[in-house]
């Protein structure tokens, strides 16, 4: 079978998989056996095995589950709440403050958790409510708060970003550094189309009348600032992580795991979680969420071994390396391809089967690697507010059941078209990104 062909049946044969609710790994892997033993026969059960444990074994991995243990201690403590309270009390006097608040909120725990889904969660399970109270429309609230669950994989510290690097060779402390102003600049973005669809809505900045019943300002005021303080000694463990990793002191996985046992401390020290309960839930949560992971990276890399033994990979690589087109032209072409895969996958399986295809056409075409690592993070946000997948949509809709899907939807559009401009942006200044590696790395 030539490898467009068998390039055909393993697209089908996937995309349905995934269409009958097989989870991702098991879709990845299953389309994979089934390819290797009709083209080389059983015998090839042995090199399966052999690369499914081989990948995952790689000692840079162990940073994934130290920051996602990192991110479920914040998660799971009530920092969220207390963040969200602390921007309401600086932002909630403008038109729309509470949803631009939300919007801040999610952009500074996404940096805590480095988890698009805890960052939805966490904040939804405040934000959405409150709004829907003070009279935002449906749609403001769900949408504002799904776009700003995506920055989780975009801001350091960023689970995303360390799979990039391990898949493509490149510094992992660069990476995350890349991420900053971007990251900031689609909150921006976020931020500004909140303003104008309030505006448009004709403004909401009422004050909660239940809250102003139960205290008076002050005590309001001093409830808010003491929410704060409680936040920053997780602030400061982020940006020490940073620190560390700029400064050469650790290398990432240390650095992981360094985070994460201050988190887990911090959670018990400053919100009494001494129960053996919450420390079990922070366990099970970090535990489910890196199988996942290290599930879909094993399956994922695979795959991509399915895809090589098969010359779909290279073929596929060699049509797009032989377009005779501008440059721009072909980012272009490979924006299309990242939108519509990230539409259907997840961003850890789009990045550990992509990334290594794609960098040696990125560099022959001399972009810069970690410019376009910022450019795919961003085309996977945009995968995570659409359809058909969409998982910040549908934890939204969890959160919120009684407002419809299409209206989470029709709310979160416009912030995709946000993340467009935002590559946009990215594409005539893409100092965004390397501007402040160059001046802190050299």
């Amino acid at each position: 079978m030539d490898p467009v062909t068998a390039g055909i049946f393993v697209a089908i044969g996937l995309i349905v998989l995934m269409a009958i609710g097989t989870p991702i790994a098991f879709a990845l892997g299953g389309i994979s056996l089934i390819a290797l033993v009709a083209d080389r026969g059983v015998a090839e059960l042995t090199y399966f095995g052999e690369t499914f444990f081989d990948r995952i074994a790689e000692f840079g991995f162990v940073a994934i589950p130290m920051f996602i243990l990192m991110g479920a201690a914040v998660a799971s403590s009530p920092t969220g709440r207390d963040l969200y309270r602390s921007l309401d009390l600086w932002l909630g006097k403008l038109p729309g403050g509470l949803a631009i608040s939300n919007i801040g909120a999610c952009t500074v725990f996404s940096a805590l958790s480095g988890s698009s889904p805890a960052t939805c969660a966490a904040i939804g399970k405040m934000g959405i409510p409150e709004m829907r109270k003070r009279g935002y429309p449906d749609g403001v609230a769900a949408g504002c708060i799904a776009a700003g669950g995506t920055l989780g994989i975009l801001i350091p510290p960023s689970v995303t970003m360390i799979i990039y690097g391990i898949a493509t060779e490149t510094s992992i402390g660069r990476l995350f550094i890349a991420g900053v102003v971007p990251g900031f600049m689609l909150a921006g973005l976020f931020m500004i189309w909140t303003l104008i669809a309030c505006k448009l809505a004709g403004g909401y900045n009422s004050p909660n009348p239940v809250a102003a019943a139960a205290a008076s300002m002050k005590d309001n005021v001093e409830g808010n600032l003491k929410a704060l303080v409680r936040v920053l000694p997780f602030l400061a463990v982020v940006i020490g992580i940073l620190f560390a990793l700029y400064g050469g002191v650790a290398t990432p996985s240390e650095a992981a795991g360094v985070g994460a046992f201050f988190c887990v401390a911090l959670a018990i020290l400053v919100y009494r979680m001494w129960q053996l309960k919450p420390l079990k839930l922070i366990m099970r949560d970090a535990l489910r969420e890196s199988v996942m992971i290290m599930l879909i990276i094993a399956a994922a890399e695979v795959f991509a071994y399915a895809l090589s033994s098969l010359f779909i990979t290279q073929t596929v690589a060699g049509a797009i390396a032989d377009l005779e087109v501008n440059r721009w032209v072909l980012m272009g072409v490979i924006n299309l391809f990242l939108l519509v895969a990230g539409f259907f996958l997840p961003p850890v399986a789009v990045i550990v089967m992509t990334a290594p295809i794609l960098l040696p056409i990125i560099l022959s075409a001399n972009f810069d690697p970690y410019w376009f690592a910022v450019i795919l993070t961003i085309n996977l946000e945009i995968g995570l507010i659409t359809p058909p997948v969409g998982l910040n949509l549908f934890i939204i809709n969890s959160i919120a059941p009684d407002i419809s899907l299409r209206n989470v939807l029709m709310g979160s559009l416009p912030y995709a078209l946000c993340m467009v401009l935002g590559i946009l942006l990215l594409c005539f200044f893409p100092g965004i990104v390397t501007w402040l590696p160059d001046l802190i790395m050299g």
